[in-house]
């Protein structure tokens, strides 16, 4: 845009949108206090008088400097991509109290076994940190605390330790004394992420910082924050259960489609290199209204168990509740089982819900929420040995979901052996041993061949509409 002749010039550094006078936040991307004024530059940046460290072909460069080292917890390693890189910086964000510093001291305490590991924390006391490492077994002697604010003495720590790895908690709490403002806003941020990520890069040691969050769930702090440092780790769960997600945003040294769970503990956190049995109920015994599925956490295969319950409505507008699934899909399914299989549930209440608390956000479970639903207005249990994958269209038809092979082999190995697909979603691969997969063109043909497998006495069809 154009500016008053002589006048000064405001960017964002955000975004570069630019404005003749200073504004508190931005007018393009929104963001608060990244307006600066642009100075008038006289000079340009010449060329360094002597090199100190000379460009050398890439062939004599040692890529094992940039290998990964376990951190002794592998559901965290398996995050990172096989663990952490010296040089590195990994920012983990989550929300408060969902187990962020649990979690740190516990990969702290593992790797301070074999290496030196220093732990800065600026949220609490060491006495209070080192309780803490006595309740979860975080206690080492590879591991040394400090609990400091100012950026300065910050470095001048990493500098005497001499660390393998470096843990910030939380890079929010730390301030530098040569920039204005608290700790916490935009500059202060920028400029102590910036300093940890160059003493990281040039003492060669790996760096874990701890990031806020805000009430939308992004990172607080400037949006440079994620583009700095080399990997991005969310912590993701619901604080009414003990089940905890963290998934890799950014990564540069590995993929962004693996996810490690744990179990938050009175006795700290714990890695599940098998969690899909906290996601179903008791199986041995038949149940109407329950059909399991299978969702892909990234690469990972997770056995889920929808349950729902239909009764009848005392108020005029039936109630439509759920846990763990998307609203708007649960009222597309419900939908659809009204109107193309004749399910007798516009006037009655449905609720429907996932087991241990997990979200279901994948189309793919669409065909067990329908199966559930519709055993539980027919009053039919579905086998506990069978699962339902498939998306549902709005004409009732079922559509193939991605990576069906890997599914059911999860499935099969823990019991499951029936599974309703949709028509052609093993067409490139073989089922499992044992499993019997049954192919089913829409909702309707999915709901009877449910029915075909259950006891025939005492079974009531779908009415008619």
């Amino acid at each position: 845009m154009a500016t008053k002749k002589g006048g000064p010039t405001y960017r964002c550094s955000e975004c570069g949108w630019t404005t003749v006078k200073w504004v508190g936040r931005c007018g393009e991307c929104q963001a608060w206090g990244s307006v600066d004024e642009v100075g008038g530059a006289t000079t340009r940046t010449l060329a360094a008088a002597r090199v100190q460290r000379p460009a050398v072909p890439i062939r004599e460069i040692d890529g094992e400097q940039a290998s990964h080292r376990s951190t002794g917890v592998p559901e965290f390693d398996r995050v990172l991509g096989g663990g952490l890189v010296p040089g590195s910086v990994v920012l983990v964000a989550g929300e408060p109290g969902i187990g962020k510093s649990t979690l740190l001291l516990d990969v702290s305490a593992r790797v301070g076994e074999t290496r030196r590991v220093l732990y800065l924390t600026g949220e609490e006391s060491a006495a209070q940190v080192r309780g803490r490492a006595e309740r979860i077994g975080a206690v080492t002697d590879g591991l040394y605390l400090a609990a400091e604010t100012d950026l300065s003495t910050v470095l001048a720590h990493i500098a005497q330790v001499q660390p393998d790895l470096v843990v910030v908690d939380s890079v929010q709490t730390i301030a530098s004394s040569e920039v204005d403002g608290s700790a916490g806003n935009v500059s202060q941020v920028r400029e102590v992420a910036g300093s940890l990520i160059q003493a990281a890069k040039e003492g060669g040691f790996a760096m874990l910082l701890v990031g806020h969050v805000t009430k939308d769930g992004s990172i607080a702090g400037p949006r440079v924050l994620e583009h700095l440092v080399d990997v991005v780790v969310q912590f993701d769960g619901d604080r009414h259960t003990r089940l905890r997600m963290v998934r890799a945003v950014k990564n540069r040294f590995g993929p962004t489609d693996e996810v490690g769970c744990f179990d938050l503990t009175d006795g700290g956190i714990i890695g599940l290199s098998d969690p899909s049995g906290l996601f179903l109920s008791s199986r041995h015994i038949n149940v109407p209204g329950t059909c399991a599925t299978v969702t892909l956490e990234g690469r990972r295969p997770l056995v889920v168990e929808v349950q729902s319950l239909v009764s009848p409505s005392q108020i005029p507008t039936p109630r439509r509740a759920n846990v763990g699934l998307d609203s708007g899909r649960l009222a597309m399914i419900i939908a659809v089982l009204d109107k193309r299989a004749g399910a007798p549930i516009g006037n009655q209440d449905t609720y429907v819900s996932t087991v241990g608390g997990v979200k279901i956000t994948e189309p793919s479970s669409d065909l067990a929420v329908a199966i559930a639903i519709a055993s539980a207005v027919l009053d039919e249990p579905v086998p506990h040995t069978l699962l339902a994958l498939g998306e549902i269209g709005l004409s009732g038809e079922v559509r193939p979901a991605v990576g069906v092979a890997r599914r059911l082999t999860e499935a099969a190995r823990l019991g499951f052996r029936t599974a309703l697909v949709p028509v052609g979603a093993l067409a490139d691969a073989a089922p499992p041993p044992g499993m019997d997969v049954v192919e089913v063109t829409d909702v309707t043909a999915a709901v009877a061949e449910m029915r075909r497998r259950h006891p025939a006495d005492n079974v009531r069809r779908l009415p008619s509409t």
